[in-house]
């Protein structure tokens, strides 16, 4: 009996330390898993933070203004910040108004480019078979630097006055023009006619003339 008791005691002992240990190991492992589950968890909110602060800053005014500048951004944005070469462009001069007060000819000149891209002051232009660069138009605001941009298929414009107060009278119904950049430098120049509303070449007279800057809307649309 003593030894069956002994023997007893042994086993409750040991079932108990099992038990015990059991436990103890459940508790540990629960607890492991459980600050494992909290760390993780905590470790994917500080990543999904970063990548949100991240992906909020590329998305944002500062992001895209350095993406825009760098040309990495978006096509349409970055192409945007492109000027226009003209060999995109599509020109038309018309002739209006002939020989009565307020004759011009209204340059248009069309993005047939897939991209936008953008003008700038007021285009280049030599009438007829003359070397002289006309000045821009005493009363235009001045344009500056500023950029037009044009949007693919989009349009803008400009418009050279013709005056004839001198003795010494032009005529043609040719001209050549050219696109300006920022700081007043010429592109390649393109050879352009003059027509009338009726599509046909139209001869324009002039004594002095000068040019209108760039714009969304037609000058002297009257």
């Amino acid at each position: 009996m003593r030894t069956n008791r002994i023997r007893a005691t042994v086993l409750a002992a040991a079932a108990t330390a099992l038990a015990l240990g059991l436990t103890a190991c459940g508790n540990d492992g629960n607890s492991a898993k459980g600050d494992s589950g909290k760390s993780g968890k905590s470790g994917g909110t500080t990543v999904g933070d970063s990548k949100g602060s991240e992906k909020s800053g590329e998305s944002g005014n500062s992001g895209s203004t350095v993406q825009a500048d760098s040309g990495k951004g978006d096509g349409a944005a970055a192409s945007a910040q492109q000027p226009c070469k003209g060999d995109e462009l599509s020109y038309s001069v018309l002739h209006r108004f002939p020989a009565e007060e307020g004759e011009h000819l209204l340059i248009t000149a069309t993005n047939a480019d897939t991209k936008p891209c953008w003008v700038t002051s007021y285009p280049s232009v030599m009438l007829g078979d003359t070397t002289t660069v006309l000045p821009h138009s005493s009363k235009d605001a001045d344009g500056g630097t500023a950029k037009v941009t044009i949007k693919p298929g989009g349009k803008v414009y400009s418009a050279v006055s013709l005056f004839t107060d001198g003795d010494k009278t032009n005529a043609s119904s040719k001209l050549s023009l050219a696109l300006r950049d920022q700081t007043g430098d010429t592109g390649p120049g393109y050879d352009n006619e003059a027509f009338d509303g009726k599509g046909a070449p139209s001869e324009f007279t002039w004594d002095t003339a000068e040019v209108t800057n760039w714009n969304t809307e037609k000058p002297y649309d009257f």
